[in-house]
């Protein structure tokens, strides 16, 4: 048995959302996609409504993940508690609203699905995911019959640790957060799917979603007003991976796809 497992990057403000969801059910086609993960956090730019979660899961997303801005959003909050398909940072303080991990049905059986937030540079100070990971695998064996784990972090050598840390136990790990797709896809040594940064959804001529003249006049020292999402043609980022029903990854294959706005 094998199944195709799509992980969508950052999806940015509703730009990048409008395109999401135009695009989203013709790439599960394309790449033959079994389960789909999405990383919803910027879809306000700063967090997630309960009704642009509901736009994703219509739109073909099996999972919505968040990250940093989890809560940004106050109305997603109640949310959070009643929906199983969105998941907060597992490493979070477990007072905080959601859930961080859960267990889904697919074509490989029951998929296990992990949400993290890495520490370095982040700038808060959450539990240490590494251990965080160790714990929900451990105490939830035999519910799942693969595994698979988010890490939403700044940097590359924690979500590299991460990917040898949990090699062999997930089916693949990624990483999410900068908004700039990584080139490293691979299998590591004992058979798990990797990718550093799957990248983000939404405006291309941009930095990181901005506006361009924006970021540079904040690079320059200039003085700035709130941010705005860049317009223009959009892309989808995200990496596929191919999975066996024994948890192992096949091969890894980065995902870039452009349309134009006209």
């Amino acid at each position: 048995m094998q199944a195709n497992i799509l992980a969508v990057g950052d999806v940015v403000a509703p730009q990048g959302l409008a395109y999401l969801r135009k695009k989203l059910p013709m790439l599960r086609k394309k790449y033959e996609a079994a389960f789909t993960v999405v990383n919803g956090e910027n879809a306000s730019n700063v967090g997630l409504t309960p009704q642009q979660a509901e736009d994703m899961l219509d739109a073909g997303a099996d999972v919505i993940t968040l990250g940093n801005h989890a809560f940004r959003q106050r109305s997603i909050l109640n949310y959070l508690d009643d929906i199983p398909y969105i998941l907060r940072p597992a490493n979070y303080a477990p007072q905080n609203p959601g859930r961080g991990w859960e267990v889904f049905d697919s074509k490989l059986g029951h998929i296990g699905v992990i949400n993290l937030i890495g520490r370095v540079n982040m700038d808060y100070g959450p539990d240490n995911p590494f251990l965080c990971a160790d714990r929900i695998l451990k105490e939830n064996e035999g519910m799942y019959d693969v595994a698979f784990a988010e890490i939403h972090a700044n940097a590359t050598s924690e979500k590299l640790a991460m990917g040898y840390y949990l090699d062999g136990r997930a089916a693949a790990v990624w990483g999410t957060h900068t908004h700039v797709q990584t080139a490293d896809e691979r299998v590591n040594p004992k058979g798990t799917g990797y990718i550093t940064d799957i990248g983000m959804t939404g405006p291309i001529v941009s930095v990181l979603g901005v506006r361009v003249e924006q970021y540079i006049a904040m690079f320059r020292g200039d003085l700035t007003e709130y941010f705005k999402t860049a317009e223009g043609d959009c892309a989808v980022s995200g990496a596929l991976f191919d999975i066996t029903r024994n948890g192992k990854c096949n091969s890894v294959t980065r995902v870039w796809e452009r349309w134009n706005v006209r």
